[in-house]
This record gives C-alpha cells, structure tokens and sequence, in this order.
C-alpha cells in the first residue's frame, strides 16, 4: 500500500454546530475526529497529515505532521508522543480561534484553496505525494457565491489527481461537494446516524483511494448536477449559457457580463418568447426552457 497525505478541512460554523448539538456536540465531534486522525497516522508511518479550519470570514492551518509544532514539556509518558501531539495542537487551535464570534459565512472554500495549495507545495519540493487526498467535515449548507471559487478548486485538485472526499454532518445535501467528490473520484457521504461518525470515518474514508477498489465502500446512489447562476448566484434547474466563455445565467441576457459578447437581438427575443408562463396556482418566477435547436440554453 502506497503512503497517502491527507488534508483535513473542518466546518466550523459555530450557527450550525449550535443547530446540530442535540445530537452530535462540538466536543463529541472533536473526540471522534482525533481518534480518525490517529488512526490515519497509525496506518502507515510514511503517512503525512494537514488540518485546516473553515471559519466565519477566514480559514486557517491547525496542525502539520510534517511541520509539527514544539512538544511541550510535559508529555504523558503513556500516550504516543505524535498522537498527543495531535490531540493537543487542533484541540487548542480549535479553541482559540472559536473565542472571536462573527456572524460572516463560514470560509470554506479559503480551507480547500488552502489544503491545495499546500499539496501542491509539498508536491515542488522535497515530499513525494503518492496519494494526495482532501476530506471536506461539513455542517453549512451551499452558498451560491462559491460556486465558481469551488469548480476551481475541482480543477486544481484534479490537476494535482488528489482526491476530494466530503462527508455532510449536519443539514441537506451540498449540491457542490456532491460535484467535488463525483469530479475527482472520492467518496460523499451524507450522515443519517451522527452519533455514528466515527464509524463513518473509518468505513468509507480511512482506506485510501488505491485500497478502496477492492473495499465495499459507500457510493453516491445520485449525483445533483445544478450549476449557480453567474448573474444572481441562485442554484437553478435550467438555464442559458454563453456560447462564447460558458458562463451561465437564469435568464436570456444582451451582454455577457463574462466576457461582454454581445447577443443578436433576435436570439433574445426567441429565447424569451419560449419561457412557458408560470402557473396560475404557483408563485414566482417563470421556470426557464431551452427551445428547440438553440445554442444559447442549457438544461440540467
């Protein structure tokens, strides 16, 4: 078996983690991911270990195996010096950076960017990546705006062939790590037993990518394609596409708002004579077709 380095990037929306702690607490949350972490170490001493942390407005590094932090002195002579060293380093990141509240979106997307760029450094220099893998803990549910930071995301990673698996704690499905993991070969998992994660963990994203051919590991039984519009950043069913740089919009536009191309007249007014009228029983906008032998529409 290949040595593998795993980045680890944790949601940790204090909004979400109060919603979901009936259930499954922050502390709860912690012990359980410390002993996944270890075990991860444990598999083979080649392998490497990141964490980060998606926080509200920012996201930050909470440990590095390969740049350990200094051991403090008073180490338990009966616990495993890099298990301890583990437990104490994210335990006490952890807690530092949750003192300051803010009411921002959680910067998840900053976390990925992060973890990627860290492989990609460890992959120019000394360190051989054999196996370079994300896990993406989530609580939050998609944000529309990060729709094109996180389809980058899937193309770095997919140039650097790491893969990207996501694991949603708490909440609906996200149509977007749904996407990531499909995109790049990894693994989506969505919780029904919480008090279980642990258990998760180790089933479906303790293997990595190479030993998981021959393991009987969870698959994603449907795949939700839905793109974000790029004018009012909505996740939607059907949409238009620019024919020139494939931006998508919710509606027929005259411009590009991408890379200004300009849109014949007549092409708009076909596109919108073909929108159907919305139904008289439900409110809101009019759901969006593509007409026959039209370039300019796309349906999902």
């Amino acid at each position: 078996m290949d040595y593998s380095h795993l980045a680890v990037v944790l949601d940790l929306s204090p909004g979400q983690w109060e919603g979901c702690s009936e259930e499954l607490g922050l502390p709860s949350f912690l012990s359980q991911l410390l002993a996944f972490l270890n075990a991860h170490i444990a598999l083979r001493d080649e392998n490497t270990l990141a964490v980060f942390a998606a926080l509200p407005g920012k996201s930050t590094m909470l440990y590095s195996s390969i740049d350990p932090p200094e051991q403090p002195s008073d180490m338990d002579p009966n616990a495993y010096p890099p298990f301890r060293q583990l437990d104490r380093a994210v335990v006490a990141s952890i807690a530092g950076e949750l003192d300051a509240p803010s009411e921002e979106p959680v910067a998840l997307v900053g976390a990925m960017s992060k973890a990627l760029c860290y492989m990609n450094r460890l992959a120019l220099g000394q360190t051989a990546l054999a196996e370079p893998r994300m896990l993406v803990l989530s609580v939050s549910p998609d944000q529309p705006a990060d729709y094109i930071p996180i389809m980058n995301s899937i193309f770095s990673a997919q140039k650097l062939k790491a893969t990207i698996d996501a694991c949603q704690i708490y909440g609906p499905h996200t149509v977007f790590l749904q996407q990531a993991a499909h995109l790049t070969g990894g693994s989506y998992l969505h919780l029904d037993r919480r008090d279980a994660l642990l258990q998760y963990l180790i089933m479906a994203f303790l293997p990595p990518p190479s030993i998981r051919r021959i393991l009987a590991v969870p698959t994603q039984d449907k795949i939700d394609f839905r793109a974000a519009c790029f004018c009012h950043k909505n996740i939607i069913d059907v949409g238009f596409v620019c024919s020139v740089c494939l931006s998508i919009f919710c509606q027929p536009v005259p411009v590009c708002s991408t890379c200004r191309t300009k849109f014949p007249i007549k092409t708009l007014k076909r596109l919108n004579a073909a929108r159907p009228l919305p139904p008289a029983s439900s409110p809101g906008p009019a759901p969006l077709s593509r007409p026959p032998g039209s370039a300019n529409g796309l349906k999902h």
